[in-house]
C-alpha cells in the first residue's frame, strides 16, 4: 500500500511539472507566431505635384541663309558654332561675271542717255523750225504751203515720240543695271541677324546652281544665348493641369543628359492646340522658354521635364506605402472592418460581364463622380492584435507622400505599410 501511494505521488508531481512547463512553451510559441507590422509615421509638410515629360531643345528661330546667284564659292569666312553679327560676310561667290554685267549695263545706260540728248536736240531744232514757219505763214500765207507746214508738224511730233521712247529705254536700262548690281551684291552672302552658325552646308570651291531654287548655305540661330525653346509632348490627360499651371505662372524644371547634375529653370510659353495622335495616344505640344547664357543647352538635346502643376503648404502627409498596403488575411482585421476585405465595398475591377458593361456605359457625370470617389481611401493602423481601417480622403500626391485632405488621423500617427518577415 505504501508503495502504491508513493507511485501515485510521483505521477502527480510529474503531471504538475509538465503543466507548469506547458504554459511558458505555449506562450513562447504564441509570441513567436504573432504577426508584427512594419509602420511608417505620418508627417506634416509641403506637397508639390508634378507632371513629367520629355522634350527636345530647339532654337527659338532658325534662319536659313541661301544664295540668289550661281557660281563657285571663292571665300568661306565662317564655320560651325561661329558667332556672327548682322551684315557679316559669311561667304563670297565669284563676282567676275556679275561685275561684267554691271559694266555692260552701265555702258548701255550711258548710250541710252546720249540717245535721249540727241533726240532732245533734234526736237528743239524741229520746234524752232516749226515756230519760224508759223510766223512766216501768219505774215504771208504764200511763204509756206500747207504741205510744208504739215511736214514741220510731223517732224515735231515724231521727235516727241522718239523722246518718250528714249526715256522709256533709259528706265529699262536703269532696271537692268539695278538687277546686275543686286546680283553683284548677292555674291556676298551676309548674315541677316546676330546669332550662332548651327549648320554649314557648303565647302570652299563648291559651285552653286541657283537657277531652279535657292540653295541653302547656312543656318543661323539668333539669340541662342538669350533663350531657347524646349518642345515637350504632354498627354491629353495632363494637358488641363498644364493649362492651369501656365495661368498661375508655375515654374518648369528640366535636366539634360549632357549636364545631369544641373537643373535648368524655364516657364511655359505656349500650349499648342494642334494635337498629335500616335497609335491612339493623343499628345499636345508644349513650348517651354529657358535661358541659355552659357550655351550649355544645344539644339537637339533631350530634356527630362517636370511641370509644377499644384502645391500645398503645411498639410498632413500620408506615406504612399501606407496607401498601397492592404491586408491579405481577413483574420488579421477586426470584425468591424472585415467587410472591406471580403470585397463587399472594395471592387478593384468588375467581376462580371454585366458589371463591365455597366461601367463602360456610364454617363459623363457618373464617370466624374467615380473619379472623385477614387480619392476616398483607407489606411490601416495596429489595434491590439488586429488591424483597424481608417477612412480618409486624399489630395495632392507626390513621389513618397500624399496629402490627407480629410480624415481622423493625427500627425505622427503610425500607419501600417507591410508585414515584418
Amino acid at each position: 500500500m505504501k508503495i502504491l501511494v508513493k507511485l501515485l505521488s510521483l505521477v502527480g508531481l510529474v503531471g504538475m511539472g509538465g503543466a507548469a512547463g506547458y504554459q511558458p512553451t505555449m506562450k513562447y510559441l504564441a509570441e513567436r507566431n504573432k504577426v508584427t507590422w512594419e509602420t511608417a509615421e505620418m508627417e506634416s509638410g509641403d506637397i508639390t505635384r508634378y507632371v513629367n515629360s520629355t522634350g527636345t531643345i530647339q532654337p527659338v528661330l532658325s534662319v536659313s541663309i541661301g544664295s540668289f546667284v550661281s557660281g563657285p564659292i571663292v571665300e568661306l569666312n565662317v564655320d560651325f558654332n561661329d558667332e556672327v553679327k548682322e551684315g557679316d560676310i559669311l561667304a563670297r561667290v565669284d563676282p567676275r561675271l556679275f561685275k561684267a554685267n554691271v559694266d555692260r549695263d552701265e555702258a548701255t545706260l550711258a548710250t541710252r542717255q546720249a540717245d535721249l540728248e540727241r533726240v532732245e536736240a533734234q526736237l528743239q531744232q524741229s520746234l524752232n523750225n516749226y515756230m519760224r514757219g508759223k510766223r512766216l505763214r501768219e505774215s504771208n500765207k504764200d511763204f509756206l504751203s500747207d504741205r510744208e507746214m504739215d511736214a514741220l508738224t510731223f517732224e515735231v511730233k515724231s521727235l516727241q515720240a522718239q523722246r518718250k521712247l528714249a526715256k522709256a529705254t533709259i528706265l529699262q536700262s536703269k532696271a537692268s543695271l539695278e538687277t546686275s548690281r543686286a546680283n553683284l551684291q548677292y555674291c556676298e552672302v551676309t548674315s541677316p541677324v546676330d546669332g550662332v552658325v548651327i549648320n554649314r552646308l557648303i565647302n570652299p570651291g563648291q559651285t552653286l546652281a541657283a537657277q531652279f531654287q535657292t540653295p541653302e548655305l547656312f543656318v543661323v540661330a539668333p539669340d541662342l544665348r538669350k533663350k531657347v525653346h524646349v518642345f515637350a509632348s504632354v498627354d491629353e490627360a495632363d494637358i488641363g493641369l498644364i493649362q492651369n499651371a501656365k495661368a498661375e505662372g508655375r515654374p518648369v524644371t528640366f535636366t539634360v543628359d549632357a549636364h545631369p547634375d544641373q537643373v535648368f529653370d524655364g516657364e511655359i510659353e505656349q500650349i499648342r492646340v494642334s494635337s498629335v495622335a500616335t497609335q491612339n495616344v493623343v499628345t499636345y505640344p508644349v513650348v517651354i522658354a529657358a535661358s541659355n547664357a552659357d550655351l550649355k543647352l544645344l539644339p537637339g538635346m533631350t530634356a527630362s521635364i517636370s511641370f509644377e502643376v499644384d502645391s500645398t503648404v503645411d498639410v498632413p502627409k500620408i506615406p504612399n506605402a501606407a496607401l498601397r498596403f492592404f491586408p491579405e488575411d481577413v483574420k488579421l482585421v477586426r470584425k468591424e472592418d472585415r467587410h472591406l476585405i471580403d470585397g463587399s465595398t472594395w471592387k478593384l475591377k468588375p467581376k462580371t460581364d454585366a458589371e463591365a458593361e455597366e461601367n463602360a456605359n456610364q454617363t459623363a457625370t457618373e464617370k466624374a463622380a467615380a473619379q472623385q470617389k477614387k480619392d476616398q481611401r483607407h489606411v490601416w493602423m495596429v489595434d491590439g492584435e488586429f488591424l483597424k481601417a481608417v477612412e480618409i480622403t486624399t489630395g495632392l500626391m507626390e513621389n513618397k507622400f500624399t496629402e490627407m485632405a480629410e480624415g481622423d488621423l493625427d500627425v505622427s500617427a503610425l500607419l501600417v505599410v507591410g508585414k515584418k518577415e
